[in-house]
């Protein structure tokens, strides 16, 4: 019984690790004035994704958000656009900086700098760069 403790122990945090990676996401997706059906699913497909990742690699969970949040954009930016978008430059998409490392910020590329740590999105700069697309 004792060894299927840390078994499960890591089940557990890689499963919180997936929990908290998809609720950062989507708060910035909310922020953003994205969340419609469709790209919660993409959303919920990138956390299903990366759950193989991090079990093969639990030393990765510190990346995870992170990795889901790039997922979300890749697979986005031939559907929906560049998500999510800039405050101050609506056709430009934001970046995570660092890509891949714990504590990404949302980051413009065209000068604006940083604009919020990856789940801190506000809302209203959100709605105003969501305020050329229909």
């Amino acid at each position: 019984m004792s060894d299927e403790s840390p078994n499960n122990s890591q089940i557990d945090e890689t499963s919180a690790a997936l929990l908290h990676a998809r609720a950062v996401v989507l708060h910035d997706i909310v922020a953003c004035g994205a969340d419609v059906p469709g790209i919660v699913d993409v959303l919920d497909a990138a956390v299903h994704e990366r759950e193989w990742w991090v079990r093969r690699w639990p030393e990765g969970m510190q990346f995870l958000a992170g990795q889901v949040a790039q997922d979300v954009q890749d697979r986005l930016v031939d559907t929906e656009g560049r998500w999510p978008p800039c405050p101050v430059h609506p056709d430009e998409a934001l970046q995570l900086e660092p890509p891949l490392g714990a504590d990404p910020r949302w980051v413009c590329g065209r000068g604006c700098g940083e604009v919020a740590a990856l789940g801190a999105l506000s809302p209203q700069s959100g709605s105003e760069a969501q305020g050329g697309r229909s």
